[in-house]
Order: C-alpha cells, then structure tokens, then sequence
C-alpha cells in the first residue's frame, strides 16, 4: 500500500520540469567532456581519497582524463554503501546506457569510451538538459564575471560575494574590483559606489539572488561610515588589517550587499556554517567541514534590519536545521533553503523535510538545489530527492493526515517549483 502510494505520488514529482536555484556550473562548458569531470567531483575524489587513495595519485597534474578514471575506479567498490555511487551509477545507466550494476575494473574502459561518444556529440549539453527535465539552471558567478557568451535566460546570473566581503586585503581582489567597476575605492562611499556598478551590471544581465557562504563565527551587523572609511582607506593602501579591523571591513561590505538587495529587489542566499581548510590535506575542494558553534542568532540583527530581503537560507547540520525551521517559523523573510553538501544524504534530507513540512508555511520552502559543477549531476540528485519527498508527503500527509494524492502532489509541486519561480521571479 505505502510503495504504491508513494509510486503515485512521485510519477507527477518525477514528470516535472526544473529549475536548479543553485549550482556552479561554467554556463560556457556546461556538460561534461569525459568521465573524469564525473568522476573528478569533489565527492567522489575525497571518498576515495579517505578510503586509502593518496592524493597525488588523484591530483597529479601529468595524468590523462582516462588515467585519471582508472586510477579512481578500483576505489569505487569501498564507496557502493553510499548516495553518492548511487548518483554515479544512475547517470551512467540514463546517459550513456550502461548496463551493469557496478562499475568495476573489467568493464570501466567499455563505459568510459561509449560515454567519450556521446559527450563529444555536439548536441549534448541540451541532451543532458532535456533528459533532466531543466528550464534554468542559476549559476554562482564572480563578482567581476563579464557574463557574456551564454543564454543568459538559461543559465542564470547570481551574484557570489564571498571574494568582496572577506577577501578584499588580497590585492588581485581589489584589483579585479577596481578594473570591473573603474573605481578605485577610497572611502566607504567609493567602495559602495563600487559595489553598486557590479549591482548594475548584473541586474542588466537578468540576476535572480546575491549569494554568499558563510564562517560560523560571523555576525552582520552595521558599520557606521566614519569607522568604514578608516579601514577602507588602509586596505586600499595594501596596509595589514587587525583582527578588528578585517571586522570592520567585512561587516560593512556585508551590510552594504544587504541594502543593494533592497534598491535591486532581489533575494540574499545565505549557505551559513563552513570552516575552510578544516583538513589542510586534503583533495581539492574536500577540506572544508562544519561544527555546532553556529547560531542563527548571530543573524538576529540582519534579519530584522532588512525585512524586505528574502534570505533564503542554507545550513550544513540537523541542530542547524531546527533553528532554521523557527527561524522562518517567525520571521517573514527567512525561507528553508535546499539540503546543503554534508546535509545533502537521505537520511538527513527525509528528517529535514519532515520537519520543514510540518512547521513551516508551504510558500516559504526551496526543496532542492544541486550545487552541481557538471549538468550531468542534475538528474540523479534531484530523482533522489524527488524519491524522498514523495515519500514524505505519502506516509505524513496522505496517510498520515488523510489527504488526497491531487492535494500532496500539488504541495510537492510548490516545494519544488513554485516557490523558486514566486521568490526568485518567473522563469522565462
């Protein structure tokens, strides 16, 4: 009764078209070339590399895209416990027609050459795109991005910030600053108007959201300008900044992203918690981690100060999550965002869902992102979590509160849709 159910209940979910409110794709090499850039994904080169693969062995920069695959294939059967081989096989058996049930050291070469053929077909990228079920996929673009050379209505511009508000004591980041805007930022005034040219610029090339990551020991809070325009003015001399000072700093950028959100009417993402470099060896993107110290709390006085930004919010722990879950319980501008890198597994997914479902309004609910860097990732990332939302809203909602299959199905449809298109704007 219950497989049945759900079955019903994730036909519709499954049949649905997409748009993907977060990713980092590169809009002008969208679609993979070879297996490597599938396999070459963070996930999967530092499971392997934690199962015993060294890292020079996965980031030697002499190996072939087809050594490379080799070299991490024999470290795929430590790895067929988890979600993530899960995704592998699936976009193997979609794409490329792969019929086997392991990917193992005697048929590899066969899989990797048939999806060579494929991808090198010039129709791929839409091939990938159609097969997934893809309207839009949003981008998380730099800062000083030109954003030319692509569909802009396809791949949509975000604005990434992280650079601008904890990195401008790198001087090639006030460097690309200054030659993306043509100002050379003094004051707290020029650095504003600095940041209102990138504004501009973004908003004429159709961007839905500014988007930031987050460490867990940052609180926003505002920065009057007298105390902006000391700090500025000794950044951009290349002078070192105090502990205190890189504060001040990053606060008052911070702050000023908020208040362009308000002048451009746009939404401010939110990815709160990450530590980098938490293990310094580790493979490229596989060092960075989270921990409990972080508090929504911190955000109190952003929140309240912008009310009319929506913060679609992401965070990396199920304590997190439950903050999360009052903090748009009660303020009107905080929404549920996506299921987030180490929170992106089942069994964290189905308990984050529930609870989101249960205590938060419908509309204030982004079900899913799949922060892939390759379009292949789409398809296999959002059937699972298609599977478990319906799987949610079978056991909690038609059984559980004696709903109709129709009313479930529609809930399912604005947590994966409609809520994107009603907070980040209607796709083209």
């Amino acid at each position: 009764m219950t497989e049945s159910l759900i079955a019903e209940i994730f036909e519709p979910l499954q049949s649905m078209r997409l748009i993907d409110p977060h990713t980092h794709i590169n809009p002008l090499h969208a679609a993979s070339s070879t297996l490597a850039d599938i396999l070459g994904y963070h996930y999967y080169t530092e499971l392997a590399h934690s199962a015993g693969l060294s890292k020079s062995q996965i980031e030697d920069p002499g190996i072939s895209p087809k050594e490379k695959v080799g070299r991490l294939v024999p470290w795929l059967a430590t790895l067929e416990n988890t979600a993530q081989y899960n995704w592998l096989l699936e976009m193997c058996q979609v794409f490329f027609d792969f019929e086997d049930d392991r990917i193992t050291e005697s048929n590899w070469e066969s899989l990797y050459d048939g999806s060579l053929r494929k991808m090198q077909s010039t129709d791929w990228e839409q091939t990938v795109l159609a097969r997934s079920g893809l309207d839009q996929v949003y981008l998380t673009n730099d800062f000083d991005d030109p954003l030319q050379g692509f569909n802009t209505r396809k791949f949509v511009p975000c604005l990434r910030t992280d650079d601008l508000v904890f990195h401008l004591t790198n001087p090639a980041v006030r460097e690309r600053l200054q030659k993306a805007t043509g100002v050379s930022p003094q004051s707290s005034g020029t650095l504003r108007q600095a940041i209102g040219k990138l504004f501009d610029h973004f908003k004429a090339h159709g961007v839905r959201a500014c988007a930031i990551s987050l460490p867990p020991d940052f609180s926003p809070s505002s920065v009057s300008a007298s105390a902006a325009d000391v700090v500025i003015a000794k950044v951009f001399r290349g002078s070192v900044l105090t502990a205190d000072e890189l504060s001040v700093l990053s606060r008052f950028v911070f702050w000023s992203l908020a208040e362009f959100c308000v002048e451009h009417r746009l939404p401010f993402d939110l990815m709160i918690g990450v530590n980098r470099r938490v293990y310094e060896d580790g493979v490229f993107q596989g060092q960075d981690l989270f921990d409990s110290r972080v508090s929504l709390l911190q955000y109190k006085a952003l929140f309240n100060a912008f009310p009319r930004v929506v913060f679609p919010v992401s965070v990396l722990s199920e304590t997190s999550n439950q903050e999360l879950v009052s903090y748009s319980w009660i303020f009107p501008n905080v929404v549920t965002c996506g299921h987030w890198w180490y929170s992106n597994i089942p069994v964290y997914i189905e308990r984050d869902t529930r609870s989101r479902l249960q205590a938060v309004p419908q509309t204030k609910q982004i079900g899913y992102y799949s922060d892939m860097y390759k379009l292949e990732f789409a398809l296999p990332k959002f059937a699972m979590y298609r599977r478990i939302l319906a799987k949610v809203l079978a056991e909690d909602f038609v059984i559980g509160r004696r709903w109709s299959v129709e009313k479930a199905v529609s809930l399912g449809k604005t947590i994966l849709r409609g809520n994107i298109e009603s907070i980040f704007g209607k796709c083209d």
